[in-house]
């Protein structure tokens, strides 16, 4: 996806501020490319699967049972990896803001279970206010 003239320009100022400040650094940072790594990892995610493929339904020919069964297994745990390797590999290559939102979950979890409730009054403050109001008469 190209970026905009401003995403452009924006993209330049930085990289020349980082280059006036470190430029070994710099001038490594700009020669690496993440999408192409995470491309080449769901690319061996894919190989790693069909091999899998493979070897599950090779070892569905074999004749000896104990042979079957472990290149089947064999074939099946390879494709598990494969799929999780290659998962993981393509979430983070779509940019991956999944662990900040399980962080801001977690921290929510939290403050629920500590009585914060993020603005909700807890129970003992709900059955003061209600005994409140029943001894001024509003009930």
């Amino acid at each position: 996806m190209p970026l905009s003239e401003h995403e452009q320009r924006m993209l330049d100022q930085i990289e020349r501020a980082l280059y006036a400040e470190d430029p070994k650094f710099a001038n490594s940072v700009r020669h690496t490319n993440p999408a192409v790594h995470y491309k080449r990892r769901i690319v061996k995610a894919g190989f790693g699967f069909v091999i899998g493929v493979v070897l599950l339904l090779t070892g569905l020919l074999l004749g000896e049972i104990a042979l079957q069964v472990g290149v089947s297994v064999l074939g099946f745990v390879l494709m598990l990896a494969s799929f999780l390797y290659g998962a993981s590999a393509w979430r983070k290559a779509a940019g991956g803001g999944g662990e900040a939102a399980m962080v801001a979950e977690e921290t929510e979890s939290k403050q629920k279970r500590k009585g914060g409730g993020g603005g909700r009054p807890g129970m003992m403050n709900r059955f003061e206010e209600r005994w409140r109001r029943r001894q001024e008469g509003e009930e």
